[in-house]
């Protein structure tokens, strides 16, 4: 990082891991155990899991990231012509270097005011004619927090699951970023509900306190059949699978996962908070650790000296939106200067001081 940037705020992976899980790495690390996800702490993590979404019958798998977690299920569950619904803004459409292509199936993707995918916007992509001649939706791909940090209330999820159940196909969720969008203040879902009602989901270590990882859970009956079998030939069965399991296990004890959630939420919201006050307006009303203002570009010119983000679009000539996200780790003491700079610098822009 550049030596004059106070602080970091592109993504929510910059910092290595909690402190506990390093500290239960080093005590099991001399313990002799069984490979490939055989070993005491996978299946603590394992049944903390299944006890925590209520399914004694959950197929749990944990993978070490979200693109090889997407990768693995929908290659899995998709037959050569079938292919997946997401949302334009959706991670697998953007930002996986065309990895569900690569495995032969065609993601269909439909424009969305808020990075939400509803009925509405499913349905048109149903009505093929002629049959045979074009690929068979089968999986609805869903992200909560969505890649613009909105996310899913219980009532959406609902409506979505049942329309999925009368149209024959199959409700995955992305959940890189699960923890946050359960724990937002607005968030009415629990994980018991996730697990009630998708077909499969997974729930994200590497953006919420863990080293790397990812946990997949399988509900439906039908989909777990063989699917160790996928991950296997895929790579992603690993010998020291041990190392996962210990993090999961650790991120799972006394429900730690969701308080460093919430604390990245928390910091959030106090930038949030910065940017209303001053008037700004956002791509979607903020709920998780990512804000998106919409602010002129000269003060982002000003800030960027400072601090790291991304810069998400350009709005107009003289405004963009930018993504700040926080982190499981990020210090309050930071988030604090960052606002102060950016009271500072919108006093300036208002006075046509730069």
């Amino acid at each position: 990082m550049d030596s004059m940037i106070i602080h970091n705020f592109t993504n929510d992976y910059s910092e290595g891991c909690h402190p506990s899980i390093l500290e239960a790495l080093i005590q099991s690390n001399l313990v002799q155990q069984p490979g490939y996800g055989t070993d005491i702490y996978t299946q603590s993590a394992i049944n903390s899991i299944r006890e925590k979404t209520g399914n004694p019958l959950a197929d749990v798998h944990l993978v070490t990231g979200g693109t090889l977690a997407n990768l693995l299920v929908l290659g899995a569950i998709l037959k050569p012509f079938e292919s997946v619904i997401a949302a334009e803004t959706g991670h697998i459409n953007t930002h996986e270097a065309g990895a569900i292509e690569a495995t032969g199936h065609k993601i269909e993707s439909v424009s969305t005011l808020d990075g939400k995918l509803r009925i509405k916007d499913i349905e048109p992509v149903l009505n093929k004619f002629p049959e045979f001649h074009t690929v068979k939706p089968r999986v609805v791909y869903v992200s909560n927090s969505t890649e613009i940090g909105t996310i899913y209330t219980k009532k959406e999820l609902t409506e979505l699951f049942h329309f999925c159940r009368a149209n024959h196909l199959l409700l995955f969720m992305d959940g890189a970023r699960l923890p946050m969008a359960l724990t937002a203040a607005s968030s009415d879902l629990t994980l018991a509900d996730i697990a009630s009602l998708t077909d499969v989901f997974y729930i994200g270590g590497t953006k919420c306190g863990a080293l790397l990882g990812e946990a997949i859970v399988i509900t439906k009956e039908e989909l777990k059949k063989d699917f160790k079998y996928h991950v296997k030939q895929r790579g992603a069965l690993m010998a020291k699978g041990r190392t996962l399991g210990v993090q999961f296990s650790q991120l799972l004890k006394d429900d730690l996962i969701f308080q460093l959630a919430h604390h990245a939420n928390t910091m959030a919201r106090k930038i949030a908070d910065a940017f209303s006050e001053l008037g700004y307006s956002f791509l979607a009303s903020p709920s998780v650790n990512q804000v998106f203002p919409i602010i002129p570009d000269l003060l982002i010119d000003n800030l960027k000296k400072q601090y790291g983000f991304f810069i998400w679009k350009q709005e107009s000539e003289t405004h963009s939106t930018i993504r700040l996200t926080t982190s499981w780790a990020t210090p309050e003491e930071k988030v604090d200067q960052f606002i102060l700079d950016l009271h500072k610098f919108s006093k300036k822009l208002s006075r046509g001081l730069f």
